[in-house]
């Protein structure tokens, strides 16, 4: 039998050591809402409607348990503000960064991840930005779920990026993120396809331009105040 000593345990690579730590978690399971370390979607009544890109987004604890900003200075726990889940997507601990010192980093932007504000754990990073955003202001257009969920990643250094906002994370939840079910896709498009029929019924062609030109102004307003207007959006 080898015995491990001192020496051999400092010189374990400290990603290697890691591994070592993160239990394992439980199984994904919608039915129970169940959905460990994973980003959580859910469509917006009405806005959902005329956008269906834009919907209300949480983050998952270690053993499942939702947590979304859902409102002024109230961060809703164990309980998805708009709604059962329709689309998730399984984070990774493996890469985020998981500082005890400034010598323990695994990311390459140690100083700036300490500036940022760094978590010990998964956990960790989520109660922090919770007490954080609990004496924030909610509004849809500066400060909404998709920044809680920014700066929750930006604590874990996840994927080794500082840079999260809610531009890149309303992408990732889009265009990686797993269907629960078929009547998840069914809710969150249904009620945008009869707007869309009732309004060309009851308009014309010029009601699908003005619905258009809304959802594209929501874009370049997103994108505009994320990459060109930065304070305004730090929340």
């Amino acid at each position: 039998m080898e015995l491990t000593t001192a020496g051999d345990v400092e010189n374990i690579d400290p990603t290697q050591r890691l591994r070592h730590e993160l239990w394992p978690l439980d199984a994904i399971d919608p039915k129970k809402a169940n959905f460990p370390c994973c980003l959580v979607w859910a469509p917006l009544p009405v806005v959902s409607w005329l956008a269906p890109f834009i919907g209300h987004i949480g983050i998952c604890r270690e053993d499942g348990t939702i947590v979304n900003f859902s409102g002024t200075n109230f961060v809703n726990v164990n309980d998805f503000a708009f709604g059962s889940v329709a689309r998730y997507l399984e984070l990774d601990r493996e890469k985020c960064c998981f500082p005890p010192n400034l010598s323990a980093h695994t990311c390459k932007s140690a100083y700036r991840h300490m500036e940022r504000g760094v978590a010990m754990t998964w956990d960790n990073a989520l109660n922090t930005s919770m007490h954080h955003f609990e004496h924030k202001s909610y509004n849809l257009f500066t400060c909404n779920c998709h920044s809680y969920v920014a700066n929750c990643l930006n604590r874990l250094c996840y994927g080794g990026c500082l840079t999260w906002n809610m531009v890149n994370v309303a992408t990732l939840i889009l265009l990686k993120g797993h269907w629960v079910d078929t009547m998840s896709v069914v809710r969150s498009f249904f009620p945008f396809i009869v707007v869309l029929c009732f309004g060309i019924v009851m308009v014309g062609w010029p009601f699908l331009f003005g619905l258009g030109s809304f959802s594209l102004l929501l874009i370049l307003w997103f994108l505009f105040a994320t990459y060109c207007l930065k304070g305004l959006l730090e929340c």
